[in-house]
């Protein structure tokens, strides 16, 4: 029973795999359930005996992608510079796929579903990670709006891609680009950690 288990939990895995995969690679009206099983390895009953229709395919396949995000996004809260070479590493990995469904958001329910909530995470995210930098006596979001924009795939996209810089340079102006926000309220406090490495 435990080897039917596994055996079952990793078909499930290729299959929510081949979802997201499908979907950061080719435009929405394009995929079709047959492309996903046969990118998975398995028939399109398969799929529908394992997750019972589209609809909880997609539920579960963004829960999948979103927890693959966190886990790939995990940086020292406080780290500036790691947090930066972080955000830089998975844009190099699915930075042009990021940019691909967010050109569909406008046209697309189920890309609009899944870019809001990646906005929603890259948010979390940069709450989480300069914590230690944002005010503790007045509201944060206007720091943590700059921060957003600091650290965007836009602002990856048009240092790296559109401007053709080398990743360390692109690392290096998006970490300017971060400390010229957080210099921009002197009163937040900096963590021993970064003022010693600037």
């Amino acid at each position: 029973m435990t080897a039917r288990a596994r055996a079952t939990d990793q078909t499930r895995r290729r299959i929510l795999q081949a979802f997201v995969d499908e979907h950061m690679e080719r435009l929405v009206g394009d995929i079709a359930l047959a492309d996903v099983a046969s990118r998975a390895g398995v028939s399109v009953q398969t799929v529908l005996r394992h997750f019972g229709n589209r609809a909880a395919l997609v539920d579960q396949a963004l829960s999948f992608a979103q927890q693959a995000v966190v886990e790939r996004r995990r940086t020292p809260v406080g780290d500036l510079t790691g947090a930066v070479r972080t955000i830089v590493e998975h844009y190099e990995q699915d930075g042009d796929r990021v940019l691909l469904m967010l050109a569909q958001e406008g046209t697309e329910p189920l890309m609009a579903r899944i870019t809001t909530e990646g906005k929603r995470l890259h948010r979390d995210w940069v709450r989480e990670v300069f914590a230690p930098y944002l005010p503790a006596d007045e509201p944060s979001d206007e720091v943590v709006d700059l921060l957003v924009v600091a650290t965007d795939v836009y602002a990856w996209k048009l240092l790296r891609r559109d401007r053709r810089l080398a990743r360390t340079e692109t690392e290096d102006r998006m970490t300017r680009l971060v400390r010229a926000v957080l210099d921009h309220y002197p009163a937040v406090h900096r963590p021993d950690t970064e003022e010693t490495s600037r």
